[in-house]
């Protein structure tokens, strides 16, 4: 029994001996980390140059040159990061820290050694650059200005309709590309907004559909629509047919005299629509042979109503 219990007492106090051993050996690891890592350390850095502001009409060419080498100095806390990859991204401004020719953006590095040291932060102290002079090759596509198409399948609740039209935030885009492809584009449209059941205004952005074009890009590549939707009620007029084009040598009688315009109108407009928003037309000119009635058609209406529609279809006539 008592040699049990001085058994387990010494394994006690080994594993303690242990845990404390274990305990100071990974303290005094740290501490020599720590005090390694403080030290200074010079290490090259590679520094791929990616460009901003730039036009939409410019391709950066792929070459294994466009980078810059910086041999720089810092404690070794500042290098943990490049552990494992010793690239760097230096970000350059296409309008103001380059010169531009008509194959080559030219970037100044001595010039620029002090955006360099910015972008790295102040814990690096920079030695040395390579190359002194940076080349770095571009294409130039075409571009122009085309409009945008609204494509949308859009149904209302009853009762609802849209009130005026639909605003674009750009009514226009750039589209870039090949020289051919490009000058046959005449307009992009947008992918197709499809909504049901609508009783509130529109808010949404819809995407520009270039899928029927293999090298093009357009900018943007979406834009915000917007749409008043209001309460419509149907309204009903008495408008006068005029009859235009007819011949100064023949004489004709035509019944009716008016035709019923059924129209959609929203209820903050419904009481001011009067007669002489709209306007009736027969032509007289698109008579063909034999023919013994005249086409009514609505040449004007008012801005606040949609869904015009005349109730008679046809206005007999006689010559005199």
């Amino acid at each position: 029994m008592s040699s049990k219990k001085k058994t387990t007492i010494l394994d006690y106090i080994k594993k303690k001996s242990f845990q404390r051993f274990s305990l100071f050996f990974i303290v005094a690891f740290v501490f020599l980390i720590f005090s390694k890592l403080s030290n200074d350390y010079k290490q090259t850095i590679k520094l791929n140059v990616r460009f901003s502001d730039l036009d939409d009409e410019i391709l950066i060419k792929k070459d294994t040159t466009n980078y810059i080498q910086a041999y720089v100095e810092t404690k070794g806390f500042s290098l943990m990061p490049f552990m494992f990859d010793n690239s760097v991204e230096l970000t350059i401004n296409a309008r103001t820290d380059v010169t531009q020719t008509s194959k080559y953006f030219i970037f100044d590095v001595f010039k620029h050694k002090y955006l360099i040291e910015r972008q790295l932060g102040n814990s690096f102290d920079v030695i040395s650059l390579i190359p002194d002079t940076l080349l770095i090759p571009y294409a130039k596509r075409a571009s122009k200005i085309v409009p945008i198409k609204f494509q949308n399948d859009i149904n209302y609740s009853v009762g609802y309709d849209l009130k005026g039209k639909f605003i674009l935030a750009t009514d226009s885009v750039k589209v870039v590309g090949s020289q051919i492809e490009v000058s046959e584009i005449n307009a992009i449209v947008t992918e197709k907004l499809v909504l049901k059941d609508v009783k509130t205004n529109i808010e949404n952005t819809v995407v520009l559909d270039i899928s029927n074009f293999k090298d093009v890009e357009v900018f943007p590549k979406s834009v915000d629509v917007t749409g008043r939707v209001a309460r419509f009620t149907e309204g009903v007029i008495e408008v006068p047919i005029t009859v235009v084009n007819q011949p100064n040598n023949v004489s004709i009688n035509y019944f009716p005299k008016t035709v019923t315009l059924s129209y959609y109108v929203d209820l903050d407009q419904y009481n001011t629509i009067k007669t002489s928003d709209f306007k009736v037309e027969c032509d007289y000119s698109e008579i063909e042979d034999h023919q013994t009635f005249l086409i009514p058609k609505v040449v004007k209406s008012s801005e606040f109503v949609k869904h015009v529609k005349i109730k008679q279809k046809q206005i007999d006539f006689i010559e005199l």
